[in-house]
């Protein structure tokens, strides 16, 4: 059994080649049982325990089984400490024998950033070039890269509730070669944006849908229990609608919360990743139309991811 580490990961991995992945397995072969989900006491802020299991239908060379071990420690953002943690264990599909344990936050960070970029792919302008990422935490990086590598990214605006944290995530990504810079002004910034990505842990509406341009796409990823939320009802409204999963539906922030408030109905939601990948879910239908994607996480993502890293690396 081999060990792979972020950095193999990082390696082993880009995004052009991650998100046909997703996209595959969007498209069927898997299994994925609804994921466990266990709230942890803590004096400080209460924490997530997440086991999420997936398979493949297929016990062929070739097929797998896995299982993603994930903390979410919000606190840890006190102790200079990542918030999410964890691990995920590949196992052969026709005899469970562990074939690898990979470093859990990291291949989260790289599906979840494709998960978004499969679905700006179909629903952003294909002219977006103007992009506000909400948040500065590990994932940001993450989904400008994945944005820009199906959209023409030409700036970043990167938003922080602390202005120091914006900042050090637009000079990470000036190193890499993005025009980027740290915003002040989050509603200006999010009335010019073409694409707005947020991944936070905001317990209230961060965007607003009366600040949507024509034609903007809104990522949303962070908000991923019911407390949480980073777009307000007018935003879900103004929009068409796409979710990974149907778990979208009630759990994690933003649509499961509007939901259950009677502010926004399920039968409004355009539909999944999986009728994406099957062609039931049209694409951008005009420049104008204003779409939004929410993300709560799905298990099949992190064995596609898996499955790819482990033949990549082998």
């Amino acid at each position: 059994m081999r060990v792979i580490d972020a950095a193999a990961i990082d390696g082993a991995l880009t995004f052009p080649v991650l998100i046909d992945a997703l996209e595959a397995a969007f498209h069927g072969g898997v299994i994925a049982p609804t994921r466990h989900h266990h709230r942890i006491a803590r004096p400080d802020a209460d924490a997530t325990l997440l086991l999420m299991p997936a398979w493949t239908e297929s016990a062929e060379a070739g097929g797998c089984l896995g299982v993603k071990i994930v903390t979410v420690f919000p606190g840890n953002a006190a102790r200079s400490l990542p918030s999410i943690a964890g691990i995920y264990v590949l196992s052969d599909g026709a005899t469970g024998a562990p074939l690898a344990v990979l470093d859990g936050a990291r291949l989260t960070l790289w599906r979840t950033a494709a998960a978004s970029a499969l679905a700006s792919r179909a629903m952003a302008r294909p002219d977006a070039s103007r992009m506000l990422m909400v948040g500065a935490g590990a994932l940001a990086g993450f989904l400008v890269a994945a944005h820009a590598s199906v959209r023409p990214i030409a700036s970043v605006a990167v938003w922080n509730r602390s202005p120091t944290g914006a900042e050090a995530c637009a000079a990470s990504l000036r190193a890499r070669g993005f025009d980027a810079s740290a915003a002040t002004d989050l509603e200006g910034e999010a009335r010019r944006a073409d694409l707005i990505s947020c991944a936070t842990l905001a317990t209230a509406p961060l965007i607003r849908g009366e600040w949507l341009k024509p034609g903007a796409h809104l990522d949303l990823v962070g908000a991923f229990n019911l407390s949480m939320r980073e777009a307000d009802d007018a935003a879900l409204r103004r929009a068409r609608v796409l979710v990974d999963t149907p778990a979208a539906l009630t759990e994690g922030g933003d649509v499961a919360v509007a939901i259950k408030s009677g502010a926004y109905e399920a039968g409004m939601v355009a539909g999944t990743l999986f009728d994406l990948a099957a062609g039931r879910v049209e694409p951008r239908r005009n420049p104008e139309e204003v779409t939004l994607f929410k993300s709560v996480g799905a298990s099949l993502e992190d064995l596609a991811a898996a499955m790819l890293v482990h033949a990549r690396t082998g």
